[in-house]
């Protein structure tokens, strides 16, 4: 299994409608061959001093079943068209792709 970890900073007040496109194409991720998880998420506060907050960051917590699957939903034709919608909204991208231990 294959987990992902995206963290995208998003320009300010620009959030919530990029929420909406995120999540209007989520429908089309989850029908993907492998997909497990696919999901954003946003910063709680809590409390704990290891924590920092960003209230421009959205999370996206994902599992495929193999890399392979996971190369496929990157280059899937809804996934192009959601990032040419996005493309005004993020400010940066970062990946963690993972593997159990």
């Amino acid at each position: 299994m294959i987990h992902v970890i995206a963290s995208i900073t998003i320009k300010e007040g620009r959030l919530a409608e990029f929420l909406e496109i995120f999540k209007s194409n989520t429908p089309n991720v989850i029908k993907e061959t492998g997909c497990m998880e696919y999901a954003p998420a946003i910063d709680v506060p809590s409390g704990f001093t290891a924590q920092t907050c960003n209230a421009n960051v959205v999370t996206i917590i994902e599992k495929w079943n193999t890399l392979e699957d996971l190369k496929k939903h990157m280059s899937s034709p809804h996934m192009l068209a959601y990032r040419e919608k996005v493309k005004d909204h993020v400010e940066n991208v970062s990946l963690k792709i993972l593997k159990e231990a």
